[in-house]
Order: C-alpha cells, then sequence, then structure tokens
C-alpha cells in the first residue's frame, strides 16, 4: 500500500470521526457550514490561481 493511499484512508477516518463527533456535541450544522465555506473558498482560490498560472 503506498503512502498516498495510507494518507486518503486516515484523512477520510478523520472527516468519518470529525462528523460523529459534532453529531454528538449537537453542532453538526455549524460543521455542514463551515465545510460548505471552505469548499467555496477553496474554489475561488483554485480559479484565481489556476488562471494566474496558466501554461
Amino acid at each position: 500500500m503506498s503512502i498516498n493511499k495510507v494518507r486518503n484512508v486516515l484523512y477520510t477516518v478523520a472527516r468519518v470521526l470529525g462528523d460523529i463527533n459534532a453529531v454528538q456535541k449537537g453542532k453538526i450544522g455549524q460543521r455542514i457550514a463551515r465545510r460548505a465555506a471552505g469548499k467555496a473558498t477553496g474554489g475561488i482560490l483554485n480559479k484565481l490561481f489556476g488562471t494566474l498560472f496558466k501554461k
């Protein structure tokens, strides 16, 4: 198993455990909002830097 596959599994497990923890604490709405905001920010930055450094 390569390091990338192990890393991917670890990040996936961490994300699931974070979701479980948020449900137990009653903060799942806040977690969903933060995840959506992070995805939107990542998309904007990807478009910005993708066009700036396009070959």
